[in-house]
Formats: C-alpha cells, structure tokens, sequence
C-alpha cells in the first residue's frame, strides 16, 4: 500500500514540473512575439544576378531603290509633226498616195488629229498636188476655237501655209518682173540693132556718094 502511494506521487510531482515548464515556456514565445519589428533580425536581401545587357545587332545598310528614269510621253503634237516632217520627204506619188489615205480617214472618222493630218498633206510645199486654200479651210475650225486641244498646231500650221502663200505671191511676182525686164531688155537691144543696122546702112549710102 504504501508503495502505491509513493508510485502515486511521484507521478503527480513529474505532472507538476511538466506544467511549470510549459508555463515557462508559453511566456518566452509570447515576449518573442511582442518585440517590436525592429528589434528582430532582418534577413538577408536576396542576392542580385548581373545580367549582362542583350549584344545588338548591327545594322545593315538599306539599299538604295532602283533608279526609275522618267519614260518621255510623245504628244499628240509631237507625232502629227514627225508625220509633216516625214511627209516632206516623200516624192509626188507617194504624197498623193498619202492624201488620198488621208483624205478617206478624214471623212470617216472627222476627227481633229485627221482634220490636221489631211490639211498638212496638202500644205507640203514644192508639190504639184498641194492645195493650200484646202488646207487653209480644213484648219480654221480649230484656229478659232482657242480650247481644242490641237489649236495651238492648227495656228501654226494655219501660219506656215499663209507665210508659203506669200513667199510664193513675192517669187511669182519677182519672176513676173524678172520676165518684164527681159522683155525690156530685148525690147532695147532690137532697137539698138535697129540703130546700128540704120547707122552702117547711112555710112554705106555715104561711102557710094564719095565714090561718084
């Protein structure tokens, strides 16, 4: 009995000092907990990684566009002109050839392109074919109208023919005159034979005179 008792209360003392020390204990957790935030030791920043910055590439040079020239546009104008001057050369067959071919266009379509072909194939001077009051009236419609396109040709064309026309009134005149002095010329030069055929015929007749 007695060892049950003893047994008894050193289980009660060992439970005793069990107690004591979890009270110990919970007080020191607690103090930890109520230090300020600046007391407690602060933890190591985290390491910082150099990184090295990204390598650029180089850049290449941006090639230049290719080099475009312009491509002339030939007008309107520009090949009724290469046609005048083409016709120029042709020889009397081959322009009547073209005013006939011009002709028939002209009065199919009666456009202004083929108004002013017909009218230079019939202004081509030193032609026997050429006809340039025909010329002249195929021309004025567009000379008086200052807002169609080919008005500025048809002008000039309307004023190389006009200026033809004068130069070849000037030519027939000096030939007419040239024609006159001739005559004039002969004219004289018959009397002046008149004149030396009368002069020798009176030195004849005085010479038969001194001889009787």
């Amino acid at each position: 009995m007695i060892a049950r008792l003893t047994v008894a209360a050193s289980f009660f003392a060992l439970a005793a000092c069990a107690t004591t020390g979890e009270e110990s204990a919970a007080p020191d957790a607690s103090a930890e907990a109520a230090k300020p935030a600046s007391t407690r030791p602060r933890s190591a920043p985290p390491a910082k990684v150099a990184v090295a910055p990204p390598v650029a590439e180089p850049e290449l040079p941006e090639e230049p566009p290719p080099l475009r020239l312009p491509v002339p546009r030939v007008s309107e104008v520009e090949l009724l002109l290469a046609e005048f001057e083409r016709m120029r050369r042709l020889s009397a067959a081959e322009l009547g050839r073209e005013q006939d071919a011009a002709r028939q266009v002209f009065n199919q379509t009666r456009t202004d392109n083929a108004r002013v072909r017909y009218a230079m194939t019939l202004a081509v001077p030193g032609i026997a074919g050429n006809d340039e009051i025909r010329a002249l009236d195929l021309l004025e419609p567009l000379v008086k109208n200052p807002a169609a396109p080919l008005h500025g040709l048809a002008f000039l064309m309307a004023a190389y023919i006009q200026e033809q026309r004068r130069l070849a009134m000037q030519v027939h005149g000096l030939q007419q005159n040239a024609q006159g002095l001739q005559q004039n010329v002969q004219a004289l030069q018959q009397k002046l034979d008149a004149l030396r055929t009368l002069e020798r015929s009176l030195s004849e007749r005085e010479a038969a005179g001194r001889r009787r």
